[in-house]
């Protein structure tokens, strides 16, 4: 089965919407929005490239921005447009984020990448879904780019669920360096900071945070979703004074890599060709 026939499957019958929604899931949610708010001036353009369902796009333009969103997984898609209210300065298209062909350079004011580093298993393609991100969007703009963390799913996966061995005999897990291998039937590609370092590092741009999008959320899921809301509130707030200490950001399942297009970036060259979807 191909990797995008993989992703099909997955998304029609896992609900992102709900996962989002949780306590544990919001953490992340309030999270990108929080930094995403923090580089927010009325007026821009803003493009969301792996737009899932469109919990940030359309949370985004009921703010008033124009929104375009790229979005590959057909289902995807048509919650997306469901969830869409009347009047709302967004748009919608079937597309891969490593083709961005259809659309011109230097025209966006913030990138958001929150998805598609999920499911690139090939290094070029990586790179490609970058590159053509840095493209699209203007100088001076600011892209985020969202990556599942290879420890804390080793840890919760290989130890919390005590399937290291069986990780070890697939070839998922060397025992040596304890370093990850995804498949594209693992659905989610997972990253140490030296790989994101290194992408980032062949991108005309300047790195402005790195943090951490959920903390310990995940390992300690239980106990936030029975917490106060007070509690609650304190647990955020305690999480956003440490997310990008850089003692704890590797602790975290998700995190958020944010960066801005250098005044006088070279052209990122030709965009590739269009893509059979």
């Amino acid at each position: 089965m191909d990797a995008k026939r993989e992703l099909q499957d997955f998304y029609q019958s896992y609900d992102e919407e709900a996962r989002l929604a949780s306590r544990c899931g919001k953490v992340e949610y309030v999270t990108t929005m929080h930094y995403i708010q923090l580089f927010l001036k009325p007026g821009m353009r803003i493009l969301e490239l792996g737009a899932g369902t469109g919990r940030y796009s359309h949370a985004l333009a009921r703010q008033g921005y124009s929104v375009d969103a790229v979005e590959l997984i057909e289902y995807n898609i048509q919650q997306f447009r469901q969830n869409t209210q009347e009047g709302e300065p967004v748009t919608i298209r079937q597309g891969d984020a490593t083709d961005l062909s259809w659309l011109e350079d230097n025209v966006y004011d913030l990138t958001l990448i929150l998805g598609p580093m999920y499911h690139l298993f090939e290094p070029e393609d990586q790179r490609k879904a970058l590159r053509e991100a840095v493209r699209v969007t203007r100088p001076g703009g600011v892209l985020f780019a969202a990556y599942c963390m290879a420890d804390p799913a080793l840890l919760s996966t290989g130890f919390v669920r005590g399937k290291i061995q069986d990780l070890i005999a697939e070839g998922l897990t060397n025992p040596v360096t304890f370093q990850t291998f995804s498949r594209p039937k693992d659905i989610f590609q997972l990253y140490r900071k030296e790989d994101i370092d290194a992408l980032r590092s062949e991108l005309p741009v300047t790195q402005l945070a790195f943090a951490a999008a959920d903390g310990l959320s995940h390992f300690m899921r239980e106990t936030i979703e029975t917490m106060d809301e007070d509690v609650y509130r304190l647990y955020l707030d305690y999480h956003l004074t440490i997310c990008e200490r850089p003692d704890m950001v590797g602790w975290s399942h998700h995190t958020l890599d944010i960066f801005r297009k250098n005044e006088g970036a070279a052209p990122m060259g030709e965009s590739l060709g269009a893509v059979e979807l």
